[in-house]
């Protein structure tokens, strides 16, 4: 639905409140449940989910229910960005004010509470993290998709992010001049290098880095590969956009991750972040990255269903001068 479909005294009444100003700066950096926003703003949540509703009734939010858990968004409405630009321009920028200041420390506080559960789990299961893998679906076939899907296309300097015990550098870079394995975890680091010092490889290297903050230069890479990780990921679009910074044009990202599901359960039992994703909320992510999905395969039959995506990073657009 459009923003002129609803009426402009709405819009502009819903965002008159600075309450509304700071909940939509909020959701234009991360998608938050009202618990999230109320620990943000310092507010209760009856009053902030009031806001919400204001916000989603002028059709400048939306709520986006996974499991139990609903989480708030910008509008996919084509014309927010404009919007947003004017309220930036007119306020002298999104970080303007002292309550931005503010908001923005408490919204990593936020990011930090669940990167440090998840973290957390990490290191308490690190000597298990295959096995649950191959809980989900035989890993077998997972693995045997993932080489279909990269093909024999050269892999040139392969990424693997979030690489755990570094099996995506065991199966994908024999055909790599160099392949790099990424973690956040020095216990995850420690196993993948006792692993991959045991194999044949000898072209690749292991770095203590975050996926929203990678340790590697804009276009440095061929091949990254995301397995298995964006469901633990508290913003996943922002760590799909980190790993595209690092594409070359042409470049290839493959992502491996689960279907959509209900299985409320895993929150809890194994941290996930993420009841897994749509085609339309990757291919969605993909082309905000300036990346076009090329092929998608899907694994069903396990207790959860497995999707891949490949997508490649199109080559910047050079304006053609024609003579007059």
């Amino acid at each position: 639905m459009s923003l002129f479909m609803h009426s402009s005294l709405d819009i502009f009444r819903a965002l008159a409140d600075p309450t509304r100003l700071r909940i939509m700066a909020l959701l234009r950096k991360m998608e938050l449940s009202v618990g999230e926003l109320a620990q943000v703003l310092a507010q209760s949540q009856p009053r902030v989910s009031r806001h919400v509703r204001i916000l989603c009734d002028a059709g400048i939010a939306k709520r986006r229910k996974e499991g139990s858990w609903v989480f708030l968004v910008p509008s996919d409405d084509a014309g927010l960005p404009l919007l947003f630009t004017a309220i930036d321009n007119l306020a002298g920028g999104p970080e303007a004010d002292h309550w931005a200041i503010a908001d923005a420390a408490r919204l990593n506080a936020v990011r930090a509470d669940r990167a440090a559960a998840a973290q957390a789990w990490f290191a308490a299961h690190a000597e298990q993290w295959d096995a649950i893998r191959s809980l989900q679906i035989a890993e077998s076939d997972v693995e045997a998709a993932i080489l279909d899907l990269l093909g024999d296309t050269p892999r040139g300097v392969l990424v693997d992010i979030g690489t755990g015990t570094g099996r995506m550098i065991e199966l994908a870079a024999s055909t790599a001049s160099h392949a790099i394995g990424v973690d956040r975890s020095p216990e995850m680091l420690r196993l993948a290098r006792v692993k991959l010092s045991e194999s044949a490889l000898d072209n690749w290297e292991l770095l203590q880095g975050d996926m929203m903050a990678l340790p590697l230069s804009d276009g440095s890479v061929d091949t990254a590969i995301i397995h298995q990780v964006l469901h633990y990921i508290p913003a996943p679009e922002l760590a799909v956009a980190e790993a595209a910074r690092l594409l070359r044009a042409d470049g290839r990202m493959l992502i491996i991750d689960f279907a959509p599901h209900d299985r409320e359960e895993l929150r809890d039992e194994h941290a996930h972040a993420r009841l897994g994703f749509s085609d339309a909320q990757i291919n969605g992510w993909f082309r905000t990255c300036g990346l076009e999905l090329t092929r998608s395969h899907e694994l069903a039959g396990g207790t959860l269903t497995v999707k891949l995506w490949l997508a490649t990073k199109k080559a910047e657009q050079k304006l053609k001068v024609v003579p007059l």
